[in-house]
């Protein structure tokens, strides 16, 4: 179980860090942060079924 807390805390910084709105990645758009965000949600939908 706790290494898929620190999985599921990493993604969500990863997901914080790509989203558009800061500099570094203001021209990358949407698509690290979606890819990330579908990542997220099959993580957690893993979590949820005890299969992770």
């Amino acid at each position: 179980m706790a290494i898929s807390t620190i999985l599921l805390i990493i993604v969500i910084l990863l997901l914080v860090g790509a989203v558009p709105a800061w500099p570094h990645s203001r021209g990358w758009g949407y698509g690290p942060s979606g890819l990330l965000g579908v990542i997220l949600l099959i993580l957690i939908i893993l979590l949820l079924m005890g299969r992770l």
